[in-house]
């Protein structure tokens, strides 16, 4: 998998949101954080992989969130796929 690198990163209003527009075979690979944070695909399909889970989500799928200290995978399987990290201000 090709390691994706957001096109996009803000912060407002104590939230931080990193916006990736990736193709498939990209995404981030196994990893975990010291916190939390919400995935949400807005475009195309991303598989999100995790202990036990796995889930396929689309513009249609609620937001995921991702425990801390959970590792987790996801990988675009379209292309031009969009999807956001969404987690605390300075947590990062």
């Amino acid at each position: 998998m090709i390691t994706a690198i957001p096109v996009h990163s803000f912060s407002i209003e104590g939230t931080q949101h990193s916006i990736y527009h990736v193709d498939a075979n990209m995404g981030l690979p196994q990893h975990s954080h010291a916190y939390a944070h919400a995935t949400v695909c807005h475009a195309g399909k991303l598989k999100v992989t995790k202990e036990n889970f796995e889930l396929v989500m689309d513009k249609t799928t609620q937001p995921l969130l991702l425990k801390e200290n959970e590792w987790h995978e996801l990988e675009a399987l379209e292309d031009g796929t969009v999807f956001e990290n969404i987690f605390k201000e300075g947590a990062y």
